[in-house]
């Protein structure tokens, strides 16, 4: 199939030193939670990418030596020669499909505490560690300083063995190589400190050093910033960092571009939108004559020419869109990008590197279970049998499930009760900056128009006499959840006694149905994650007064696994909300709502008129019952299956919903092992 020629600059082959990328798709390191400890796992993360036409794929930070020891999360490794077996399936798997293997070499500094190997950090100068561990940095000596150089050129050494071909010299982010670069935290007086030629000396006899190692058959590549930071956000402060940038500009094979603050460069959608890096990158490539690489959560081929085109980048860097289509660039290449499963900037991702668990992706429920379960997320099983299925609910999990149903080949009736497709996502989508979150339904509706084998029923709200007329041999119930209104939640245990006032009293569903309240408006967050936040948000803009109140020390406190809290407290607190932590809501009676503080019981009291609860959900799986009930009564038409999915099995996020229905899909008339589902990818005891 011939290319679009619109975008037949995207397939160029381009020149990296001593190798050559076959197109200009690279996917940038990014983590997957599984590093070391699950090698099967994450090769085939890395190989599914490379089969959907990725030019260039990265793993993750990657330790040289015991000294960066990240523990709990798994880094990868090239402490030794065992490694390099570890990381050869990956290299193999990604030459077989044409593309080149990089590799980032991490030395962590401070950042680390060693919490494995017990090594002592070393950094610049005596530092604390940044994560809050009670471990501070060692003083680097020049002794030391000759170690590191050591350790990375024997780590470089082994990632050609491994068969990398561009090795990484990682001096961003703030780890060690960053912190010499930092006037500010370079304190030192002798050749390694003070001066700029001084504070870049050792990134760049690290760089001479792998050239001189690998540089004949490996490309070596530099990640760095040449933002100092300080400016607003797409306002770059382009100073120091830029002119060691242009001192060192031909000395690499390719600069991999970012910037040190993590929520911009990896900023949610509800904050930050796609090319949100390109002020940052305007003059970077007049600058070096070297191909230069950055992300922005690319989603439109249009936005990727464009940066090409105008000179901003050489190469369309990504983590995030290639975790939710691995296959993005084939589907460019043969004019599919309707089928492209866009990134919706959640950063569910992300949580898999913060909580220390393998990654997962909204969009892409087959992320991370390509080794484990097999799945492949274009390919899939032909259906197990001639049966219908009914799908009773069209949002995430529903969707999901009559897509993969449908995409086997089995007969699906999808009902829906509402005009509206897309559940929960649809309502969701509609909240202060989350619109790119209805891509979630609107790919499951694309593929859906193109499947015959699949009915959509919409004002279909179906109850057990209806579900039995189908006469479906399978029946999933995806009917979603309730927020609840009586304050059971994750920290207040019990429902409120006395019960808040019905007509003062207000949930999530209340709001997104358009159900606002008059006056004054308490929200309490027992919830945790982003949605009491945008209640509150949505309430300021419609002209509310607005108190946030949560027993959690922090504003949307598990957001911070996403990588927004900070945006998060700052939005609320611009916008003029007042932000109450650590108090418990003890009562409301429609004028007074009395708070304790969750580690004193000290109470206070504010006057409000409303009460908005976010606190947990409950599942609407009343059908679910019925036809199980007449499934083992043998009543007549009943359903040879029946199982319940997403919110309507057990309230989550969106990933979780997603999973679910596709997960449904997959197992429907498959053998499982239901003692061990899965493969799992750990030590072998011999």
């Amino acid at each position: 199939m011939n290319c679009d020629p619109r975008y037949k600059t995207l397939f160029e082959p381009v020149t990296i030193g001593p190798v050559t990328a076959k197109n200009r798709f690279y996917q940038v390191p990014h983590c997957t939670g599984m590093g070391w400890l699950r090698p099967h796992m994450v090769a085939d993360v890395r190989a599914t990418k490379a089969e959907g036409g990725w030019g260039v794929i990265c793993t993750e930070y990657c330790s040289i030596h015991p000294s960066s020891d990240d523990m709990p999360t798994q880094s990868h490794s090239l402490w030794d020669d065992n490694d390099i077996r570890a990381h050869r399936m990956m290299t193999d798997k990604v030459h077989e499909h044409g593309a080149l293997a990089g590799v980032e070499l991490w030395i962590s500094g401070c950042r680390s505490s060693n919490l494995l190997t017990r090594e002592v950090p070393m950094d610049v100068a005596s530092m604390p560690h940044w994560e809050g561990d009670p471990f501070q940095s060692r003083a680097m000596t020049k002794s030391d300083i000759a170690e590191l150089r050591r350790w990375h050129r024997l780590a470089a050494i082994r990632a050609k063995k491994a068969g990398f071909d561009i090795v990484y010299v990682y001096a961003t982010h703030h780890y060690l190589l960053d912190n010499f670069l930092n006037p500010t935290l370079n304190t030192r007086t002798d050749e390694y400190g003070g001066s700029q030629e001084n504070r870049m000396r050792l990134v760049r006899e690290i760089i001479e050093d792998t050239k001189e190692a690998v540089g004949d058959t490996c490309a070596v590549a530099v990640r760095y910033s040449v933002d100092d930071g300080g400016g607003a956000d797409g306002t770059p402060v382009h100073a120091d960092k830029m002119e060691i940038f242009e001192a060192l500009a031909e000395l690499p094979d390719l600069w991999d571009i970012n910037i040190g603050d993590y929520s911009l460069e990896m900023g949610v959608s509800r904050f930050v939108k796609e090319g949100s890096l390109e002020n940052y990158m305007a003059t970077v490539k007049s600058k070096t004559t070297k191909p230069v690489v950055t992300v922005g959560r690319f989603t439109s081929p249009d936005t990727m020419v464009s940066q090409v085109r105008r000179g901003i980048v050489d190469f369309i860097g990504a983590a995030r869109p290639s975790i939710a289509d691995p296959f993005l660039p084939k589907k460019i290449e043969q004019g599919r990008s309707d089928d492209i499963r866009e990134c919706i900037g959640c950063n569910i991702c992300y949580t898999g590197d913060s909580r220390h668990y393998p990654i997962r992706c909204t969009q892409n429920p087959t992320m991370g279970e390509e080794w484990r379960l097999g799945w492949h997320p274009e390919n899939i099983a032909a259906k197990g049998s001639d049966e219908l299925v009914l799908v009773v609910g069209a949002g995430p999990a529903g969707l999901e499930a009559a897509r993969a149903l449908g995409q086997r080949g089995y007969d699906v009736l999808l009902a829906e009760a509402t005009r509206e497709l897309g559940g929960r996502v649809t309502m969701e989508s509609r909240l202060p900056g989350l619109s790119e979150w209805a891509r979630v339904r609107d790919y499951r509706l694309n593929q859906l128009k193109l499947m015959p084998n699949v009915e959509i029923y919409r004002e279909s709200e179906l109850g057990l006499e209806d579900v039995l007329e189908v006469g479906a041999g399978h029946v999933v119930v995806a009917t979603g959840s309730r927020w609840r209104r009586d304050g059971y939640g994750s920290t207040h245990i019990s429902p409120m006694e006395p019960p808040p006032p019905a007509d003062r009293t207000f949930t999530p569903d209340d709001i997104m149905a358009g159900k606002l309240p008059e006056g004054s408006v308490l929200v309490f967050d027992d919830d945790g994650y982003y949605m009491a936040s945008l209640m509150a948000e949505k309430l300021v803009r419609n002209g509310n007064d607005v108190y946030y109140v949560t027993p959690f020390s922090k504003v949307s406190i598990w957001s911070s696994f996403t990588q927004e809290q900070i945006r998060v407290h700052s939005n609320l607190a611009n916008l003029g909300v007042q932000i109450i932590l650590n108090e418990e809501l003890a009562s409301f009676d429609g004028n007074t709502a009395k708070l304790n503080c969750y580690f004193t019981g000290h109470e206070q009291s504010i006057e409000v008129e409303n009460l908005l609860l976010v606190t947990c959900r409950s599942p609407r799986d009343g059908l679910f019952h019925e036809l199980s009930a007449a499934i083992e009564s043998g009543v007549e038409g009943a359903p040879i299956s029946v199982k319940r999915i997403g919110d309507a099995d057990a309230p989550a996020i969106i990933a979780a919903a997603v999973y679910a229905g596709h997960k449904y899909a997959r197992e429907l008339d498959s053998v499982v092992n239901r003692d061990i589902p899965a493969k799992f990818d750990r030590v072998v005891v011999e």
